[in-house]
């Protein structure tokens, strides 16, 4: 049977064009104009993927999805959102969206997330944990891991800064490297830093460079404070 999406949203040309192009790729589709008519549908007819606006009259996208999560927890709602309010996505991922998309997006990129919410839906309905290979150093089958692993993977792609907090020994780097792994920057360079063991007065040259003499004083001709004054001053000597 063909997966079945809800597209939810009160701009009509949008939903006409977002039906056809699911519909060309086999999904059997649905469309509403607001939160009320979607939860409608939704008891009435069933869902594997809804597909939401933020903002529509009567009901908006987040009033939606708080209650697809509350009486539908295994259907995946994908919260699409406009340029500029990306608090308001992550305000929806904390309130259990699957993803959310940026308008104008690409039709690939929907799609290519849909496929997975689809996915994902399957699952549910197997009662089935999906085990991503890029997780395999996580350890844990248990709800509170279940928990950080769907966490991860809706966080990874986010525009945001992410703060791992934990005991030394908990995992945050594992969780950091999964991260990474899980984003569109993985082919990118991923650089672990130990801050502790950097002095304060030269993390920013550390993270970020700095020009020879930068440390030294004009009218000593030796560096700042400390060490570095020292090994200016040693240096100048030898010179």
């Amino acid at each position: 049977m063909a997966d079945r999406v809800l597209v939810v949203d009160d701009e009509q040309s949008l939903r006409k064009v977002l039906a056809a192009t699911l519909e060309r790729e086999g999904y059997e589709v649905e469309v509403a104009v607001n939160g009320e008519e979607a939860l409608a549908a939704l008891d009435r007819d069933g869902a594997d993927v809804v597909v939401t606006d933020l903002v529509m009259p009567k009901m908006d996208g987040l009033s939606l999805l708080r209650k697809v999560v509350a009486k539908h927890p295994d259907v995946p709602v994908i919260v699409v959102t406009a340029h500029g309010r990306v608090d308001s996505a992550v305000e929806a991922m904390k309130a259990g969206a699957f993803d959310f998309v940026t308008k104008p997006f690409e039709h690939a990129e929907l799609k290519a997330i849909i496929a997975k919410a689809a996915r994902q839906s399957d699952l549910n309905a197997r009662n089935v944990v999906a085990v991503d290979p890029r997780f395999r150093e996580l350890k844990g089958n248990g709800p509170r891991m279940q928990k950080v692993l769907e966490m991860i993977a809706k966080a990874a792609d986010a525009p945001s800064t992410v703060l791992i907090q934990g005991e030394s020994g908990t995992g945050k780097e594992l969780v950091a490297t999964a991260l990474h792994d899980k984003s569109s920057r993985r082919d990118k360079p991923f650089i672990k830093i130990n801050c502790a063991a950097i002095p304060r007065e030269l993390v920013e040259a550390e993270l970020f460079g700095f020009e020879r003499g930068a440390f030294i004083e004009p009218e000593l001709g030796c560096a700042a404070s400390g060490q570095l004054r020292q090994a200016a001053c040693n240096e100048s000597a030898v010179t």
